[in-house]
């Protein structure tokens, strides 16, 4: 049975469309097979990295000189097969679920290989996590509001070495939902971001035709943009209007 430990770095914790999306994601996964958990960074006391001199390298091989409860979540990932990671975009992800990604630190290997031109590390022999996932929510309208996140997520997995294994991206997601329902083209989102978890686990792999109807356009771009400077017009001074 694959295991899968999921970090939802939302400062919304379970509310919002990240938990939304995520939630369906895992229910896919979980009807394949696989047993999941959930961690909340809003809810956990991770500290920023502060040891310097790699520390958890060279010092003290795989411990960080930290004492926080990101002690605990070091077990629980030591034994996951997939790491889920879960963020609105912001610039670019919350300041707790980036002190949780610096702080991972500590469970890759130093040995240093040549991968395709690129320096690349590994995890160490005690760390069964083999695939990255991102899951992401984001305000705009474009998928491209993303790369930053995509690139990050991916970097990671190649660093330590690892499949990344996708990402499920809901570009203007918050219009999933009208007056507080989900929308029929809401509804259509979250049945294939199930299905998204579900191939994983029974495939290996996501589909490219799950992953772009997760992220279909729900509105023309103009629209959107129209919606976004409306809301700006009413809180600017007469003479600043756009």
């Amino acid at each position: 049975m694959d295991k899968v430990i999921a970090i939802n770095g939302s400062p919304g914790s379970e509310k919002g469309n990240t938990a939304m999306l995520l939630k369906q994601f895992l229910e896919g996964m979980e009807e394949a097979g696989a047993a999941t958990e959930i961690l909340y960074a809003s809810r956990l006391d991770i500290k920023p990295c502060s040891c310097g001199q790699m520390y958890c390298w060279y010092d003290s091989p795989g411990n960080c000189c930290i004492r926080d409860e990101m002690q605990d979540i070091y077990q629980k990932l030591r034994k996951a097969d997939i790491l889920v990671l879960a963020t609105p975009v912001y610039i670019p992800m919350p300041g707790k679920m980036q002190n949780i990604i610096n702080r991972l630190c500590p469970l890759i290997l130093p040995l240093l290989e040549n991968h395709g031109g690129r320096t690349r590390a590994r995890f160490r022999e005690d760390v069964k996590i083999r695939k990255m996932v991102l899951v992401a929510t984001g305000g705009w309208w474009e998928k491209e509001n993303f790369d930053i996140l995509v690139h990050l997520v991916k970097e990671l997995a190649e660093n330590a070495s690892v499949e990344f294994a996708g990402s499920i991206l809901r570009p203007h997601a918050f219009l999933m939902k009208k007056k507080g329902e989900l929308t029929g083209d809401g509804k259509t989102v979250l049945n294939e971001a199930r299905k998204a978890g579900s191939d994983l686990i029974r495939d290996g792999v996501i589909g490219q035709e799950v992953l772009d109807r997760i992220s279909q356009p729900l509105i023309l771009e103009e629209e959107l943009r129209k919606r976004y400077n409306s809301l700006l017009n009413e809180h600017l001074p007469d003479d600043h209007q756009l």
